[in-house]
């Protein structure tokens, strides 16, 4: 049985159920997707992916959780809250806040809708003091929708994620952040 944890004007997010990990694979597992994400995943990168994302629910209480459209259930990708875990990077065990759409939904502030949504419930049901956000530096996008977020950039978190060569899209990765002081006033600036 899977939980609402938010609804948006237009979006529900939710907790995974049975065979939302094979619909997900299917459809999000694309070249443009995943290109500042290391590429294309074969099913058992992803089965293992999957598997943190249920054991961040379990553990933690939030994951990155689907992002459906309200009229329809269809689904738009995940965004959501997990705990730091890249490595390489100083932070670990911290709340990172990540979104991962599919290209139907890019360019209509659907993933800003729905990481307000992760935000507001971060700094309120969980408590986060902060939340980060690491990406590809040249991941222009959605260092975009950070700084919309009201996010800064925290040069002293980048980092090399190991898992991935030094000279690739992925690498260096660079992080922006909010702290739960900031999230109010960041909150209305974007909404306005």
């Amino acid at each position: 049985m899977t939980e609402v944890l938010a609804t948006t004007a237009r979006l529900r997010l939710r907790t995974w159920g049975q065979g939302d990990s094979d619909h997900f694979y299917a459809v999000m597992n694309t070249p443009a997707v995943m290109r500042w994400l290391g590429g294309v995943q074969d099913r058992a990168t992803w089965d293992a992916a999957a598997g943190r994302i249920d054991r961040y629910q379990r553990n933690y209480g939030h994951t990155f959780w689907l992002v459906e459209r309200k009229e329809d259930g269809g689904l738009l990708g995940f965004c959501g809250l997990k705990r730091a875990n890249a490595p390489g990077a100083s932070f670990l065990g911290e709340f990172e806040i990540g979104w991962r759409l599919r290209e139907l939904a890019w360019g209509q502030g659907i993933a800003k809708e729905a990481a307000v949504a992760s935000l507001d419930l971060a700094f309120t049901r969980f408590g986060a003091p902060r939340v980060l956000a690491p990406t590809a530096a040249g991941n222009l996008a959605s260092q975009g929708l950070m700084k919309r977020l009201g996010m800064n950039r925290r040069v002293n978190l980048d980092f090399l994620d190991t898992r991935f060569p030094p000279l690739s899209e992925v690498n260096p990765q660079v992080v922006y952040g909010i702290d739960a002081a900031d999230w109010p006033a960041a909150r209305t600036a974007a909404l306005g």
